[in-house]
């Protein structure tokens, strides 16, 4: 039951890892951004995806925020 339990949170864990930066590249293609800006957040996503994706949707809304 445990087991079963750990491997659930563990395949969520690897989905979401997975999902979140695939879906970061896409909304930062579908952006209007410079091309420099563009870039930036493609490589930073590409080469640090968990926490370059959540640091890219957190800006993304902060900076909709201020808008």
């Amino acid at each position: 039951m445990i087991l079963s339990i750990l491997f659930d949170i563990w395949l969520l864990t690897k989905l979401i890892g997975i999902l979140l930066p695939v879906l970061a590249i896409i909304d930062i293609l579908r952006r209007d951004l410079l091309g420099i800006n563009r870039l930036i957040w493609i490589l930073l996503v590409v080469f640090i995806p968990f926490v370059g994706s959540i640091i890219y949707f957190y800006d993304r809304f902060t900076y909709k925020a201020k808008i």
